[in-house]
């Protein structure tokens, strides 16, 4: 069961509080390109994006941010290191969000200036730790672990509630997969704010998909997170992708067609796994919930895709088509793809 967090308002999308887990991704432009930041943002909710951050590195990213907010349809996060000014800058022209580390934005009173501002445009922020931004006293403590991490970011929240912030987001990131499980294991024990989850530096492509559906899913499966990205170094396109598989994988999103098949053996005598691919990539244009099996042989594959609203299996010279575990047509395997392409687009489309 998922913890009930506080819930929180991002530019009208409403997070934590037992609200369906948000996905998130990150802009690889530069921010002050409004017309190709616009673009990607666009392109990324299209995929599946709910919230989008963004870099602010300089005034112009800063000053950009309205330009950008009028001309797309998610809730916007500016992330800002180093300066309280562009943080402010940030928020006065129109983002919904920011990422701040209080830590490194200056002085006390410049946190304060950023609280304030915060609070009179009554946005959200985010704040917490990851394993290069440990404050010293944690790390000196506690050396690199999930205390020195949870510490870090919560004596960021206390920063900011001493000056009447509390839409606060927070997350405690690390590149290891078992330290970042431990981290918002504790952090979650610690505080009722929502949590943003994901492994940070988590690689290319495979690598980052496997790290990220271990920490991620672990955690989602015990009750912990709000929003989650899915870090990779790739076009973030892939990982919406990704992050919404992991959604679906863990039982948080039941909205999509889910294609089960067996991994084949030699019992498999007709071409399975082709079928099985081409299933795949067509039925991610539905949301709609349906199970279909794809099962290499006809010794099982009926009863083991018993909860499947349609399936098909195969021996050497012929195929057979089952609804719920019962066989409804037997056809020549030559035939199988067409045939069975024809009862899965009146499933899909009734």
């Amino acid at each position: 069961m998922a913890k009930q967090t506080k819930k929180i308002n991002v530019g009208g999308l409403l997070v934590g509080g037992g609200e369906k887990v948000k996905i998130q991704s990150m802009c690889t432009t530069k921010t002050s390109d409004a017309e190709a930041t616009v673009k990607q943002i666009n392109g990324l909710e299209k995929a599946g994006c709910e919230i989008i951050r963004v870099s602010v590195l300089d005034e112009e990213d800063a000053v950009a941010i309205k330009r950008i907010k009028d001309a797309i349809h998610i809730p916007l996060v500016a992330d800002i290191h180093f300066s309280y000014k562009l943080a402010i800058t940030a928020i006065e022209n129109g983002c919904d969000k920011v990422r701040i580390n209080p830590g490194n934005i200056g002085s006390e009173s410049a946190v304060k200036a950023v609280a304030d501002c915060i609070k009179s445009h009554k946005i959200s922020v985010r704040v917490g730790s990851n394993t290069g931004s440990i404050e010293k006293e944690f790390l000196q403590k506690y050396g690199k672990n999930e205390y020195s991490l949870v510490e870090s970011a919560l004596k960021s929240v206390s920063l900011l509630e001493k000056y009447g912030v509390n839409d606060i987001v927070i997350s405690v990131k690390a590149s290891d997969v078992p330290l970042t499980v431990s981290a918002y294991t504790l952090l979650s024990q610690r505080t009722d704010y929502p949590l943003h989850i994901g492994v940070t530096e988590a690689g290319c492509y495979e690598m980052a998909v496997v790290k990220s559906s271990a920490a991620i899913g672990s955690l989602l499966l015990s009750g912990i997170g709000d929003t989650i990205r899915v870090s990779i170094t790739d076009d973030p396109t892939k990982e919406v992708f990704a992050a919404k598989r992991i959604l679906r994988a863990v039982g948080l999103d039941k909205n999509f067609v889910n294609v089960v098949s067996c991994p084949t053996c030699g019992r498999c005598r007709w071409n399975s796994m082709e079928l099985a691919k081409k299933i795949s990539a067509y039925v991610e244009r539905f949301s709609k919930p349906a199970k279909i099996a794809v099962m290499g042989c006809v010794v099982n594959g009926p009863g083991e895709a018993k909860d499947c609203e349609l399936g098909i299996a195969g021996a050497e010279d012929y195929c057979v088509i089952f609804k719920n575990g019962e066989i409804t047509r037997r056809i020549n395997s030559a035939d199988a793809e067409r045939e069975f392409f024809k009862e899965l687009d009146l499933l899909l489309n009734d």
